[in-house]
């Protein structure tokens, strides 16, 4: 019969590496006020014994969760990597994420958030948008004095850290790459009004036509909520218009695959006939023909930033900083076969 290892104890970290236990709990939970060479040398006791700590027994002792909600709207692409970036930023600090899906028009709403919020010892909440700019959540957290990272905020910048990219900027650079091929009537999808990207992606694209004399057509503009279903009422509509578009410039990537779709419908030839692009990079981007020029966000950052933002303030349990920290990340622009130069129909 295999012998059962020995239990490793934080006494015995601190015996490996000549220091007090409390020096290796200060370590353990990146806690400052620790020397470098102290640091290095705790961490090799770790390694050295394999030791993992007990996370009841440490929660208890410091009267914390090590707990990081995620609050989100709905399931998809970007969710997806986003928790998957938040998860690698725990679990090298022993914390752990909850996702937490929330549907904002449920009247029952303000009941829930209170039962989950008295069941649950939060370190800090980060919100994805919508939620972002949703009072209802906002005011229930900051009552429970938890702390918030909001992604993408709307609203209210200073009013707490904020991670996002330059989204009016990005949508410029999209609008100009359409331009410079040579298209001028460039329908535009709108995403979700409550988000605060949708009105800096269309001010971007706005703001580019006009710089460059280019009028808009607001007939192709349309709004599509960010979903596949809707984008394709939008795309249909443009295709239907006595003068369509040449292109299409959705600002999400499930509005651009469904552009796509509804132009194969339409018997076109992409990216001849009409050239889209999307925003986000998702993964639907590279699985359709032709693959989508978009914006890429570096999603599963944005999450590393947001999660680390609140686990290095939650020993603290200080307000945040001035002025409140707020991360604008590099996007980049990817070309790929959607876009060409116009052709005639």
């Amino acid at each position: 019969m295999s012998q059962v290892p020995p239990f490793v104890t934080i006494q015995d970290v601190a015996d490996l590496a000549k220091v007090s236990p409390k020096t290796v709990s200060r370590v353990i939970n990146n806690e400052p006020l620790v020397r470098a060479d102290t640091r290095v040398r705790i961490l090799k006791a770790i390694e050295q014994l394999n030791y993992r700590p007990n996370l009841n027994a440490r929660g208890l002792a410091s009267n914390r969760s090590f707990l990081i909600g995620l609050f989100c709207d709905k399931p998809g692409d970007y969710l997806s990597d986003f928790q998957a970036g938040a998860v690698a930023r725990c679990r090298e600090s022993d914390f752990h994420l909850m996702v937490e899906p929330w549907d904002v028009h449920n009247p029952d709403i303000q009941r829930q958030v209170d039962t989950l919020l008295g069941q649950l010892r939060l370190e800090g909440v980060i919100l994805l948008p919508p939620l972002s700019d949703n009072e209802t959540i906002l005011n229930k957290l900051r009552d429970a004095a938890i702390p918030i990272v909001r992604i993408a905020p709307k609203h209210s910048l200073s009013a707490s850290p904020s991670i996002g990219i330059d989204d009016y900027a990005a949508a410029r650079q999209v609008a100009a790459h359409l331009l410079n091929l040579g298209h001028r009537r460039i329908g535009f999808m709108l995403g979700q009004p409550e988000h605060g990207a949708t009105e800096q992606r269309y001010l971007g694209f706005i703001d580019e036509m006009r710089a460059r004399d280019v009028p808009v057509d607001f007939d192709l503009v349309q709004t599509g909520n960010f979903a596949f279903g809707d984008g394709l009422v939008c795309a249909e509509r443009m295709l239907r218009a006595a003068s369509p578009p040449t292109a299409i410039f959705a600002s999400n990537d499930d509005m651009a695959a469904a552009a796509i779709s509804m132009a194969r419908k339409f018997g076109l030839n992409l990216p001849g006939q009409l050239s889209v692009t999307g925003f986000d990079d998702a993964p639907v981007a590279t699985m359709i023909w032709p693959e989508l020029t978009t914006v890429r966000q570096p999603v599963a950052e944005m999450a590393r930033v947001a999660a680390d933002l609140i686990i290095q303030h939650a020993p603290r349990r200080r307000s945040w900083p001035e002025p409140v920290p707020r991360h604008l990340l590099e996007h980049k622009l990817v070309i790929r076969n959607s876009t060409a130069r116009p052709i005639a129909r």
